[in-house]
């Protein structure tokens, strides 16, 4: 992590099937819609009807049919297709949307359970922007397409969801609907129910897990397993401050060992005391990324106010200003606010790259502004279409292919102060953030329900440590 203005900061069966595939029954949608009246539904109409075509173009409207004003930032649409080569890659693009572009997302996914006619899904979501949805009005037109990264033409024939004679609107059951995090409408291709808790993580993938079970900052277990506990001097936070091993403790939680980073101050740079552990090896790149992190409004002890930085995060180093292979990715929390912000703030931030001096920043953020106190579960996957943030299993921000990694990056997590003006006091007083496990899968994109499986299943098994992430 780095110190960043707060401009810096704003950066801101045959037959079977061929019935399936028939509008008629693509007309009736396949699942209830949900409790209390709400529900929607997706018509679908393709404007690139060849079996070949150098981008499929589904063109989506979704309509509320139920009795209540539904939020469209609560509505996911999937289209699910076969990739043309298992290494193939997707790019997403709105053409026109009376929605807006700009309040339109599009992000790629693989499915758990490849079949004949699928192994891949994209993912149509909604900003906040997008605003509301009464009962029986629609989106109207969102004219969207996809296309290979390398501008191959696309096979069509064998993709679930395409129905090249449908060249006009009307009901599609081959494509799903959430809302709220239920499925409302639609069949998704056998086994892959975008909603079921039960699908397994994906076989294979490389993984480090760590319970962060220690008995302190010198157990010689945690340089064994790959981590540093900092202590060399230098940014981010207070000029002057000390990085303090001795601040990072291993106390039991509920029965459970826990990492705790503590930050202390007296309003001096002498008596600052910040806290960093990172793992040695800058080994990780696309995946999944998660960890349970506690963050606190309060301080243990002392008065409040400091502008205190508390994260989750993976970074590699900046080899020169403006390098194009510098990469970060963060969960930060802001109790007190901070970099021009008044009150607590959640950021999540996508960096190309940056120059310290003067400050010039290339990255791309989502932001909320309440209070996170409390555990959370995050989570960030990257894959070679986007970057992905979740926060207690739903989706908090998506960010564009511009800000994927080039190299391999540390993962890291840290507690520091910007700057000691908003709390002047010299009273000694000091903050806690606290880790519950980490887990980093290669190569995999998991939903929060496959990370949550793959940490029971170490947990079950008795797994308090476990790495074979191979070496850069």
């Amino acid at each position: 992590m780095r110190i960043r203005s707060s401009a810096g900061r704003r950066r801101v069966a045959p037959a079977l099937a061929a019935l399936l595939s028939s509008t008629a029954l693509a007309a009736v949608p396949m699942k209830a819609t949900a409790a209390g009246g709400d529900g929607v539904a997706v018509q679908y109409r393709t404007s690139a009807s060849g079996v070949t075509a150098d981008q499929s173009e589904p063109w989506l409207k979704v309509r509320n049919t139920g009795s209540s004003t539904i939020q469209l930032s609560q509505v996911k649409v999937r289209y699910y297709f076969k990739a043309d080569a298992a290494s193939a890659s997707y790019r997403f693009a709105c053409s026109w949307a009376v929605k807006g572009c700009a309040n339109i997302t599009g992000t790629f996914g693989v499915l758990s359970h490849p079949t004949a006619t699928a192994d891949r899904y994209l993912e149509i979501g909604f900003t906040s922007g997008a605003g509301t949805l009464p009962p029986g009005t629609d989106t109207a037109d969102m004219q969207l397409r996809f296309y290979q990264s390398n501008w191959q033409p696309l096979n069509q024939a064998d993709d679930y969801s395409f129905n090249g004679s449908q060249t006009s609107y009307a009901d599609w059951n081959k494509v799903t609907a959430q809302l709220a995090g239920s499925t409302v409408w639609g069949t998704a291709p056998e086994g892959n129910d975008p909603t079921d808790p039960t699908d397994p993580p994906p076989a294979g993938g490389q993984t480090l897990f760590d319970d962060f079970n220690y008995t302190s900052s010198t157990d010689p277990a945690i340089s064994a397993h790959g981590w540093n506990v900092r202590s060399n001097p230098g940014g981010p936070g207070v000029p002057g401050a000390t990085w303090d091993p001795s601040k990072v403790t291993f106390p039991t939680v509920s029965g459970n060992s826990v990492m705790n980073l503590q930050t202390s101050t007296a309003g001096t740079a002498e008596t600052t005391r910040q806290t960093e552990v990172v793992t040695k090896s800058m080994k990780f790149k696309n995946g999944t990324y998660a960890a349970r992190v506690k963050f606190s409004d309060t301080p243990v002890s002392g008065p409040d106010g400091d502008h205190l930085v508390q994260t989750f995060f993976t970074i590699n180093d900046l080899t020169a200003p403006m390098a194009d292979d510098y990469s970060e990715y963060d969960f930060e929390y802001l109790p007190n606010g901070g970099w021009g912000e008044p009150g607590n703030i959640l950021y999540t931030t996508s960096w190309e790259t940056y120059n310290p001096d003067p400050w010039q920043a290339v990255n791309q953020h989502t932001e909320a502004r309440r209070s996170y106190a409390g555990w959370h579960d995050l989570i960030l996957t990257i894959d070679n279409n986007s970057i992905k943030y979740y926060i207690d299993g739903q989706h908090f921000g998506t960010h564009d292919a511009q800000y994927l990694p080039e190299r391999k990056m540390s993962i890291n997590f840290n507690q520091w102060l910007i700057d000691l003006a908003a709390q002047t006091s010299t009273t000694p007083r000091s903050y806690d953030e606290q880790i519950d496990y980490v887990l980093h899968v290669t190569n995999q994109v998991l939903t929060p329900a496959q990370v949550a499986a793959k940490v029971d299943a170490y947990r079950s098994a008795g797994t308090t440590f476990m790495d074979d992430v191979p070496a850069p």
